[in-house]
């Protein structure tokens, strides 16, 4: 991956215990492929993302029926791929569907490697045993790791921070350590079933890269008025992460992005206290972060085939 010019409009950051200097904002994937936004406009976003100094492109097999990846993948012609930290997520639990989602990937998105591929939706506490089975997803990532295919491996969830903890023991257990994990972090999540009070530190001490999103919960923070968008930026640069992943589905949306690098100042005790006051009325229940308190985010609770086949000591169990 190439670096980028020292006069970018970006901050760089590193990606926990893998050395790799990222952007500290990131480029959402799902947006490029929602109905409002067509191909060309996803390509012109991308590309002039990465001009610009981003260099972490974030991405799933199932956003958008596939439309994300592969309108990225058009973006990464020509050149641009070589500049990028690529990001996707499978949902499959299961060796044969992961293996299955990730080539799958790899077509769409053109590309003979992806260098960061995660286990996507970690909601439940039965997805960490089943992605660490003898024959889960986890075998599949490695296996693909040795293969060439990836490079790095990580894991996502939205739903609570105990459920990530719990990932992390179970892969201990595994002898396995994680090189990047994806959570929400904004300025509510302190107030509610926190991420940031009880995984990121954990993340840092165990120097894992910390991937932020939902810093405004594709806009739905930005209802409770209390908040404005850069607010929202400035408070998840200003936590310990190593990639901001923003949703940006225009180039003024694009435009705020760097806005929100380039005013950027690391926090005082105080300005960060007051932001945190300013949401917690309205943030103590969680209804302004539905991924948590709802089904409403969790694609694959919509669609379990994604999710693969029990295991088959399960199903030797159901069978006696």
């Amino acid at each position: 991956m190439r670096k980028m010019e020292s006069d970018s409009e970006m901050i760089y950051r590193v990606l926990g215990g893998t050395g790799e200097r990222v952007s500290a904002i990131g480029v959402g994937g799902y947006h490029l492929g929602a109905a409002k936004v067509d191909e060309k406009l996803s390509i012109r976003i991308v590309r002039t993302a990465i001009d610009r100094g981003i260099n972490f492109l974030d991405n799933c097999w199932d956003y958008n029926e596939g439309a994300s990846e592969i309108r990225m993948g058009k973006a990464l012609r020509d050149g641009y791929r070589d500049k990028v930290l690529l990001m996707t997520k499978i949902d499959g639990r299961s060796k044969k569907e992961a293996e299955r989602q990730l080539n799958e990937s790899l077509r769409r998105l053109r590309v003979d490697h992806i260098d960061l591929v995660q286990h996507h939706e970690v909601l439940r506490y039965e997805d960490p045993h089943r992605i660490f089975g003898e024959e889960g997803a986890n075998t599949a990532l490695v296996e693909a790791r040795k293969a060439g295919k990836l490079r790095y491996i990580g894991f996502t969830g939205h739903k609570d921070p105990r459920i990530h903890l719990y990932m992390l023991e179970v892969a201990a257990k595994h002898t396995f350590k994680f090189d990047a994990v994806q959570m929400p972090l904004n300025v509510m999540d302190a107030h509610y079933r926190s991420f940031e009070k009880e995984v990121l530190p954990e993340l840092v001490m165990q120097n894992i890269g910390v991937l932020g999103m939902k810093s405004m919960a594709n806009g739905i923070l930005l209802k409770s008025k209390t908040v404005t968008p850069l607010e929202c930026l400035h408070y998840a640069l200003n936590l310990p992460t190593s990639v901001v992943i923003t949703g940006i589905d225009s180039m003024k949306i694009l435009d705020q992005a760097f806005e929100a690098v380039c005013t950027f100042r690391p926090m005082s005790d105080r300005e960060r206290g007051s932001l945190l006051a300013k949401t917690l009325k309205v943030a103590i229940s969680g209804e302004f972060e539905p991924f948590k308190t709802t089904s409403i985010f969790d694609g694959t609770a919509r669609n379990p085939e994604w999710l693969g086949e029990e295991s088959q000591r399960v199903q030797q169990l159901m069978t006696r």
